[in-house]
């Protein structure tokens, strides 16, 4: 499930869209596309005075969201995240300080175990470009656009946006003709057996947090899965004090750790 749940993070996801009928679409270029996405967002300037954010929730999976497991999400600039989740009495963390990354996880023997980052893991972590995702100072992340095309996404139309991401990898990203807020976003995948394929992810419940436009649910799966993954942010805190520590490499295993508590009072 974790694998999955990572498929939804951090990538862009402090993006969102309202509901609106279809509309014709007007011409417009990468610039004039990505510039009323930021302003439909909340605005440069808003998103700028964010140095940290918290979600705190639950993850759905299963048939009907039939499981449940609670999550903390943390994001720190430049681009440090921590992702905290507990499925069947067992915490599993994933954190990023900007330039390496480490997995704790219990072991078989039930003592947590560290382990670093992959180069996969690094490359993802790296391309998802910090709390406000990679159109955001696109240019300056090294992040280059190009309009591929305007489409149908769930009734309505969306400009197509092919991103070419600092590692090299490719992902495509959906923006709402109407309401220039992201819908979708899809990119390559591989699976634990190492095969290929492509993960798509929805944005939804969208809501404003201080005057900042974010997703209180992101949806999430691939081609082949009957029943997605929902990630149900109930809180979002704006500039929470997270110190620096939370985003350095987890204790040493066998230290006790009672999680991660963040001070959601300025949240919705």
């Amino acid at each position: 499930m974790l694998r999955k749940v990572l498929c939804m993070l951090p990538a862009g996801v402090l993006t969102a869209a309202a509901v609106a009928a279809p509309v014709i679409a007007p011409a417009l270029t990468v610039e004039q596309i990505i510039e009323r996405n930021v302003a439909a967002r909340g605005g440069a300037e808003n998103w700028k005075k964010v140095q940290t954010v918290a979600w705190t929730g639950h993850v759905e999976t299963g048939p009907g969201g039939v499981s449940k497991a609670p999550f903390v999400m943390m994001f720190r600039r430049p681009d440090s995240t921590r992702f905290e989740i507990l499925t069947e009495g067992q915490r599993s963390v994933r954190i990023f300080d900007g330039h390496k990354g480490w997995k704790l996880r219990p072991a078989s023997n039930g003592a947590p175990d560290v382990k670093d980052y992959n180069p996969d893991e690094i490359s993802y972590a790296r391309d998802a470009a910090g709390l406000d995702g990679p159109l955001f100072d696109y240019q300056a992340k090294g992040v280059s656009v190009v309009l591929a095309g305007i489409d149908s996404v769930e009734g309505h139309q969306a400009y197509r946006l092919g991103l070419t991401m600092p590692s090299g990898q490719t992902r495509s990203d959906w923006i709402d003709a109407q309401s220039f807020l992201e819908l979708k976003y899809e990119r390559a995948s591989r699976n634990a057996t190492g095969q290929s394929g492509s993960v798509s992810v929805y944005y939804r419940n969208y809501q404003t947090v201080q005057g900042l436009v974010m997703p209180f649910m992101i949806e999430t799966g691939g081609a082949a899965d009957k029943d997605t993954d929902k990630m149900v942010i109930e809180k979002i805190a704006l500039n929470p004090a997270l110190e620096a520590s939370l985003f350095a490499k987890p204790a040493v295993p066998g230290a006790r750790h009672k999680g991660v508590v963040v001070d959601t009072t300025a949240a919705r």
